[in-house]
């Protein structure tokens, strides 16, 4: 699988990335270790998690993972902090203490002693530079090699790369993670210029827009989707609606014509957009996994592409201009 460069960093990862969120509740424990084998075989690297996920479960099943033999240089592990289920309870706080602590705590079930990316949840109420000095902590210890953040808007982005990059000697975010597929185009309206201008690398994550972009829901709601289930129910149900269903089908009949499936086409369209280090997909079947991996070798030509784009939203302005006379 085709690596690529983080932003303006020196950390490679593959252009399509493991999450994790439903690991250990859609996807147990045998899958989990099939996908990685896979995975792995094929190239990839990026996997994606964090302490929320599953109460810290996805974290314990990497660390297992990484106990069982899989080589932890084969593995680039991004995780987060300043977003924690406590007492059931989800928990916003990016105080230094807080985010030490998670970070700390995701070392311990993740059984390593540092991870590749890590990533600050959630914007929270702490001041931005008694958290970003945190990330610097972690950096200046060995238990972070590169910073990021994940689902801030354009001006928390600017924000925050604007203060790392002041001093020399504060670590210089690499990423942005938000959410981005045909159905969530918000990035682009500030995130992607921010990420361009302060030349982060753009992690996306559901790039198959929940799961509806795999066109299963087209007839209604299987009983043993995600859409289905008590608690994944809500995180579907925005793109259950009627508003959904025209970039559905428009991602349905380009898959029909070039003899790719629904879910490859959604993934390329967000894979080979412009800023784009790695698309993040949680299949959770070995089977989905393959069909995800065999997209490797595809491009969507521009014409679709800007098709995609049109029904979707409209024109991607960070797209290159295509040359007079091009297909």
């Amino acid at each position: 699988m085709e690596r690529r460069m983080v932003g303006s960093s020196g950390l490679q990862v593959s252009r399509m990335g493991l999450g994790t969120m439903a690991w250990g509740r859609d996807t147990d424990w045998a899958t989990v270790k099939q996908l990685v084998k896979s995975f792995i075989e094929a190239g990839g690297n990026l996997l994606d998690t964090a302490p929320a996920y599953g109460g810290g479960v996805a974290e314990r099943m990497i660390g297992k993972l990484l106990a069982g033999g899989v080589a932890r240089h084969d593995l680039v592990i991004a995780t987060k902090a300043g977003f924690v289920i406590r007492d059931g309870k989800r928990v916003i706080d990016t105080s230094r203490s807080a985010m030490l602590s998670d970070l700390e705590e995701s070392l311990r079930r993740l059984n390593t002693d540092h991870v590749d990316l890590w990533q600050i949840h959630a914007w929270g109420d702490a001041p931005v530079d008694e958290t970003l000095a945190a990330m610097d902590s972690a950096v200046a210890r060995g238990l972070a090699r590169y910073v990021g953040v994940s689902n801030f808007v354009g001006w928390q982005t600017a924000t925050a790369a604007t203060w790392q990059e002041a001093l020399t000697e504060r670590s210089k975010l690499v990423s942005a993670q938000v959410e981005y597929s045909l159905l969530a185009r918000r990035a682009e309206v500030e995130v992607v210029g921010a990420a361009q201008h302060h030349r982060l690398g753009l992690i996306a994550w559901s790039a198959l827009g929940r799961g509806a972009l795999t066109g299963k829901y087209r007839d209604g709601i299987p009983r043993d989707s995600r859409a289905a289930s008590e608690h994944f129910a809500w995180f579907l149900e925005p793109y259950m609606q009627p508003r959904s269903r025209a970039v559905v089908d428009a991602v349905v009949k380009a898959a029909d014509g070039l003899g790719l499936t629904p879910s490859q086409v959604a993934l390329l369209w967000v894979r080979d957009a412009p800023q784009v280090a790695s698309a993040l997909v949680g299949p959770r079947t070995v089977e989905h996994l393959s069909e995800l991996l065999d997209a490797e070798s595809k491009i969507l030509v521009e014409p679709i592409a800007s098709a995609l784009d049109d029904v979707s939203g409209g024109p991607n302005a960070h797209r290159p201009a295509s040359a007079p006379g091009s297909p």
